[in-house]
């Protein structure tokens, strides 16, 4: 049932026990997310319906989390098993065998979606066999009590809600759950570890849509490990190894609440420790919190010292490289994080991180005016990421490549190595190359002569910030690029023009906003430039950067915003 049909269906059952009722906007508002909570079941639309005798719709959807005590009733006349929706569902539980009961109370431990192989893993044992649990999972699909979801080529399934809750009382009552949320847990812990291995593979865009449906359930395993002390390092070994995810999936505050969460307990700062706190410190820089970078990168580097842990040392070097990078210290920043490439390669470490590194390097040269150098470590970037599959980092590279271009005058090469920096980072989702990319394609079309479509950018990258953190990380190298061209296009078609475009690029979605630069960059290549939305029209050719050459030690175009993205 749509969304729509249930909550007509909520209303007409409401006011068929409260006669004239008429729901205000937040009654409204209400019983859509009570609609979606209760999946549309229409019996349990029915009997929360019946609640408003004594209760507002808000306070039925406060009270959701005991559903089966205050679902009871129905309309009088009702058949027995219609009374209650624990009554309903309990009425398929009879009627399944034995080991559908089974495998229906061990599949509860998931949280949405899961796939066979899992359930296979986690649900098979003792009155199930592995082997088994394919046969029993297609006898509860035709009961509906699994529903089968197909995406991108993929089969996963699910429980209803009310039903996975129904299948949870039971495990309890076998005295089951604890076993049962370990499994669930020690899956999902392996799951994560693969993925980070993985990530540094022609596998990435499987890797991030991987995570992206196993997120709840990797939500889980970390509450799961956070409930007994003994166990809390294996949730600080599965935020920690989120990494790529955090910092590179548009996800930096969910990072960041995990990271710190897992940080809560006293542990031993083991490796799974140090880990946390590296991460964390790299997710903080990211979103410009410098303050709470220094706290956990400065520990972990303390630590990892006084522990021995080489790994951890070369970690946190490189990320405090990072946070003097967006904190307008490149000297710092390029003495850093050559001492963490050179303890990466004493260690034999080699992953995306580490190219990261290597950019960001770059980043820190180019701001001190080096441009020829920057441009060269980002071409053995760009082999590397080539050789192993890898595009992440590549866009990263590329950014400071497009970055380099336009300080030399070539706008258009610019503008082709920014159009595969968006698509990448429309592949992963990655809100900070975007935003950063964004950037620089502002100015970018600004030196084209486009100084309306360069404000409506600068908007869309506006909007995306929030998102992130603080914008452009407060930095005046990584400002600059936006700076200039804000000057130019208010200089050049005057501030209410600018304004306007601005105003304009911020109503778009980053979706659309992406798709508008592409199609733009697919128009100058033929000599037009599409102007959807635009305040106006205006067209030219490039002579040169906004400021042309390097202002001082920085390398004010939107490279240096780039860079920075990948921390």
């Amino acid at each position: 049932m749509c969304e729509a049909d249930a909550v007509e269906l909520f209303e007409e059952r409401a006011r068929a026990v409260r006669p004239g009722w008429e729901p205000t906007a937040m009654d409204r508002a209400a019983a859509l997310e009570l609609c979606r909570r209760l999946d549309g079941v229409p019996l349990a639309l029915e009997l929360a319906a019946g609640r408003l005798r004594a209760l507002s719709v808000e306070q039925v959807l406060l009270r959701l989390d005991d559903r089966f005590r205050l679902l009871t009733g129905g309309s009088r006349g009702a058949p027995p098993r219609h009374r209650a929706l624990r009554t309903a569902i309990g009425w398929s539980h009879e009627l399944c065998t034995p080991a559908q009961r089974l495998l229906w109370a061990r599949l509860s431990v998931f949280a949405g979606q899961f796939d066979l192989e899992a359930a296979e893993y986690i649900c098979g044992g003792a009155g199930l066999p592995a082997d088994s649990v394919l046969d029993v999972l297609e006898e509860l699909l035709a009961q509906s009590v699994v529903e089968r979801e197909d995406t991108a080529g993929t089969t996963r399934y699910r429980l209803l809600e009310s039903v996975r809750e129904y299948g949870a009382e039971w495990l309890a009552a076998a005295g089951d759950t604890g076993r049962m949320r370990r499994r669930h847990r020690d899956w999902f812990l392996g799951l994560a570890t693969w993925c980070e291995l993985d990530w540094f593979s022609p596998r990435q865009a499987e890797v991030a849509a991987r995570i992206d449906g196993e997120l709840p359930n990797l939500r889980r395993a970390m509450e799961c490990s956070m409930e007994s002390p003994e166990e809390v390092h294996l949730a600080q070994h599965l935020a920690g190894s989120l990494w790529f995810y955090w910092a590179g999936c548009g996800r930096p505050a969910e990072g960041r609440y995990w990271l710190e969460h897992v940080l809560e307990e006293p542990t031993p700062y083991d490796a799974s420790r140090l880990k946390v706190l590296w991460v964390l410190g790299y997710v903080a820089v990211l979103q410009g919190d410098a303050v709470g970078a220094i706290s956990a990168l400065q520990e972990c580097r303390e630590e990892a010292e006084r522990s021995g842990d080489s790994t951890a040392l070369a970690y946190a070097i490189h990320r405090t490289g990072c946070l003097a990078l967006v904190t307008d210290d490149p000297a710092r920043a390029e003495e850093l994080l050559r001492d963490a490439l050179g303890r990466y390669r004493e260690i034999g470490e080699l992953n995306s991180a580490v190219l990261m590194a290597q950019v960001e390097l770059a980043m820190a040269v180019a701001f001190l005016g080096g441009l020829d150098a920057a441009a060269a470590i980002c071409e053995e970037v760009r082999e590397v990421c080539e050789d192993h599959g890898e595009r992440w980092a590549l866009a990263y590279a590329l950014y400071v490549l497009a970055y380099a271009a336009l300080r030399r005058e070539r706008p258009e090469q610019a503008r082709r190595m920014l159009g595969e920096c968006l698509a990448i980072g429309r592949t992963f989702d990655d809100l900070l190359s975007t935003a950063l990319s964004l950037e620089l394609l502002a100015l970018v079309t600004a030196v084209e002569g486009d100084g309306e479509e360069a404000a409506v950018l600068q908007g869309a990258a506006g909007r995306i910030w929030p998102s992130v953190g603080l914008q452009l990380f407060g930095s005046v190298y990584f400002g600059r690029p936006r700076a200039e061209c804000e000057e130019r296009v208010r200089r050049e078609l005057g501030d209410a023009v600018y304004e306007a475009g601005v105003r304009a690029g911020r109503r778009l979605e980053r979706g659309a906003a992406v798709e508008r630069a592409l199609a733009a960059g697919a128009g100058v290549g033929e000599g037009v430039r599409e102007r959807r939305d635009t305040p106006g029209a205006g067209t030219g050719s490039g002579s040169g950067p906004g400021a042309g050459g390097e202002p001082g030690a920085r390398g004010g175009s939107g490279a240096g915003d780039g860079v920075r993205a990948r921390r």
